[in-house]
């Protein structure tokens, strides 16, 4: 019996291990720079991420490759560290010389080297992820928090998401109330557009997509308003948002509904029985 569980059990654990790796079995492996490796290089890496029109999803890795006594990657939490080369609060380090990191969340990377005067001639990278659309897109995490059933919004109506008139879709919020538990359809052609939401006013003035808060990439996405407070949405094509191409909702929180008193179901008649019982005494006598 002992060699029979011994095989069952090696079974089980290799069924376990095939269903784990499945999910990334599509993943693609990247040597950061090809042949030229993790080096100062002007532009080199922005030229390499754009070879090819490569598509980065999450499940990948990048692999750095370099010489760790001069050298390491630092990944940094947003754009403005990576231009500036700003290391002084890091996301993680590598210093190994042959790194592997794999992307584990959709939205833009940013790593630097912490060796300033190479970052400054060009070390330093920035990609894009999404999730992997041959893949099933994990479950959001279930909320304790119940949002009422709301109104569903097509975003621009029968323009849909796209390039209309510089002034349409301010124009289309403004004749709206929206509130906690509506949602938003935007539809539009995906090869040419997408919606980014985006953090705060600033980021929506100028059509800065650095930062989403959330990318989606369909051509038929419906976002569910969450939270109360301003929300931004814009495309990342800069043309196109400078042309018009974005939208702010002012978000209500969930209207309260009118409340009636309760009166009570049944009512009190012991007074009346009372009475009633004091008039039976007067029974008329015969």
């Amino acid at each position: 019996m002992a060699p029979r569980t011994r095989i069952l059990s090696f079974m089980f654990v290799m069924m376990m291990s095939f269903t784990f790796l499945s999910g990334y079995s599509s993943a693609k492996i990247y040597k950061v720079g090809d042949s030229e490796g993790w080096t100062a290089k002007d532009d080199v890496y922005y030229a390499w991420a754009e070879k090819d029109y490569k598509e980065f999803h999450v499940g990948d890795s990048l692999v750095f490759q370099y010489d760790p006594s001069i050298n390491d990657v630092t990944q940094v939490s947003g754009a403005l560290e990576y231009e500036l080369c700003d290391y002084s609060s890091p996301k993680a380090v590598y210093n190994t010389g042959h790194d592997v990191v794999t992307l584990t969340e959709p939205g833009f990377h940013y790593f630097i080297t912490s060796n300033q005067a190479q970052c400054v001639l060009g070390q330093k990278l920035e990609v894009f992820v999404t999730h992997d659309p041959s893949s099933p897109v994990p479950p959001p995490t279930p909320s304790s928090k119940i949002l009422p059933v709301g109104k569903t919004y097509k975003v621009g109506d029968s323009e849909g998401w796209k390039v209309y008139d510089s002034d349409f879709y301010n124009k289309w919020s403004e004749e709206k109330q929206f509130y906690v538990g509506d949602s938003l359809i935007f539809e539009y052609a995906n090869e040419v557009n997408d919606v980014y939401e985006i953090n705060g006013d600033l980021e929506f003035m100028t059509c800065d997509p650095t930062s989403p808060v959330a990318v989606y990439k369909t051509g038929h996405d419906l976002v569910k308003l969450t939270e109360p407070g301003v929300h931004y949405f814009i495309t990342s094509e800069s043309g196109s948002c400078e042309a018009g191409l974005k939208l702010r909702v002012v978000v209500g929180p969930v209207p309260k509904s009118v409340a009636y008193p309760n009166f009570p179901k049944k009512v009190d008649l012991s007074a009346m029985e009372r009475l009633s019982n004091w008039l039976k005494t007067f029974k008329p006598h015969h």
